[in-house]
């Protein structure tokens, strides 16, 4: 999508689109532009509604806010317009930006009007939505210059796009090798660097915790590290550091799943946000440095599988008892955690992971479980989950809920083996492998990542995560 800005409607013809804040159903004066008037009996910018005026060769497109809105909402508003009025949009479409507007709104509703565009029809045969043309231009028509603001907008949807495809296709497209190639590709054309070792190097490097959940599966693990340098690197460049959980497909290996297989394509979302949050920052090129670790591979069901009372090391040299093999991507995590951080030393972790049932039914599908022992790091990243509407919130790390993971053969355990408190035991088996470091977050994203809503009739990818990490390390 490209970006025009246009002074005045001189000679348009086309479609216009013009939020409109809510007033009342009793409203004695109609809303107006561009010539039309429309009676509040009719139409009078409740949420969630547009109406839709034809009159001097345009199609005016009226879209509800209601009385105010928040980010999520607006983007949801433009992607629904763009997504369910395709028809009405041609080669010339001007948004038509509300002197109301903040910064914030525009990029939401210029970033919800390209989300629109997403499919998920990806195997059937389908029509190019219209701002998919390569000769597409949006116009925006307003007093303010947001200019930067719209760049930023649509590098933003980009990424989201990316990821929500990543991860919608079916597991047998999107290998361990595949999101590799991905993560190559994007480093080549934004900017960051990428390095993967295969099944051997992972060996050599002795990350046996993330070679032992692979080990069912026919499709080679990728560990995939990712580097973003500024431009500007100074000694006081901040340093972040982001895991992501890359299982691409989880049948519970030999602790077989009895429900829900289906949708376990998406159990590598969280490596998803990683790889699209690397791209957007590049694409942003914020002053941050940002080295990032996604382990990916497939938990299947082989005669190699790991098994229930294996004893398996890891990475940071402590022994591991599996309880559960559907306690997994803690496992991969583990390795990855260790590995940035003996390596790299960042002065900030986060990790990212569709990681267990327990925060779906502690939160439902509204947030993402938060942990963190770092009272400051924790407002950040709340505060960038709540400017970017996709929210989180913090459960406790505290220490009564060590004897969760202690194991009498190990150094610790995979799984409590108890049907209470699944995500903060999980938090803190992941806690234990990252030295004490005194910055680290979990982000537990099982209930945000994918799910219903109106843009699909199945369960389908959010894209969570890429815009909150990257706006966390925009503010820093």
């Amino acid at each position: 999508m490209q970006i025009k800005y246009i002074q005045n409607l001189d000679g348009y013809a086309g479609t216009l689109i013009i939020p409109v804040f809510e007033t009342t159903s009793k409203s004695v004066i109609p809303i107006e532009y561009h010539g039309v008037s429309v009676p509040s009996k009719v139409f009078f910018g409740k949420k969630d509604t547009h109406y839709l005026v034809e009159k001097y060769e345009c199609t005016h497109v009226f879209v509800g806010l209601g009385k105010s809105t928040d980010y999520k909402s607006l983007k949801n508003s433009f992607r629904r317009i763009a997504a369910q009025q395709k028809e009405v949009f041609s080669t010339n479409v001007v948004f038509v930006v509300p002197e109301e507007f903040v910064s914030d709104q525009v990029e939401s509703a210029i970033s919800g009007l390209l989300l629109g565009t997403y499919n998920l029809g990806h195997y059937k045969k389908k029509d190019k939505h219209p701002f998919l043309a390569a000769d597409f231009q949006l116009a925006i028509l307003s007093t303010t210059d947001y200019t930067e603001i719209t760049k930023k907008a649509v590098k933003i949807a980009y990424a989201q796009l990316e990821v929500l495809a990543m991860v919608d296709l079916p597991p047998n497209t999107v290998t361990p090798k595949y999101l590799s190639n991905w993560a190559q590709e994007s480093g080549r054309e934004f900017g960051f660097s990428t390095e993967i070792l295969g099944e051997e190097a992972c060996r050599i490097h002795g990350l046996d915790a993330f070679i032992a959940v692979g080990k069912g599966s026919d499709k080679e693990p990728q560990f995939i590290i990712m580097s973003y340098v500024p431009e500007n690197e100074t000694p006081k460049t901040k340093h972040i550091g982001l895991v992501g959980k890359g299982i691409t497909f989880d049948t519970g290996g030999l602790n077989i799943k009895t429900a829900g297989m289906v949708h376990m394509k998406c159990d590598m979302a969280g490596a998803a946000a990683v790889l699209g949050a690397m791209q957007l920052i590049s694409d942003l090129k914020l002053p941050v440095k940002v080295t990032a670790i996604v382990p990916c591979c497939e938990n299947s069901v082989d005669s190699k599988s790991f098994l229930p009372s294996d004893v398996i090391k890891s990475y940071s040299g402590h022994t591991i008892e599996i309880i559960d093999t559907d306690a997994e991507g803690r496992l991969i995590l583990a390795d990855g955690l260790s590995f940035l951080i003996k390596n790299y030393k960042p002065e900030i972790i986060i990790d990212i992971a569709t990681l267990t049932g327990s925060s779906v039914a502690t939160f439902g599908y509204e947030c993402a479980a938060l942990f963190t022992s770092n009272p400051e790091l924790s407002n950040n990243i709340q505060l960038a989950a709540d400017q970017v509407g996709e929210r989180c919130w913090p459960l406790p790390l505290w220490e009564v809920y060590k004897p969760d993971i202690e194991s009498d053969i190990a150094d610790v355990k995979n799984y409590s083996g108890k049907p209470i408190a699944g995500a903060i035991s999980a938090a803190k088996f992941l806690e234990y492998f990252t030295e004490h470091h005194k910055a680290w977050a979990h982000l537990d994203i099982a209930g945000v990542a994918f799910g219903d809503d109106e843009f699909a009739k199945s369960k389908h990818a959010t894209a969570y995560g890429v815009h909150l990490l990257t706006k966390f390390i925009e503010n820093l």
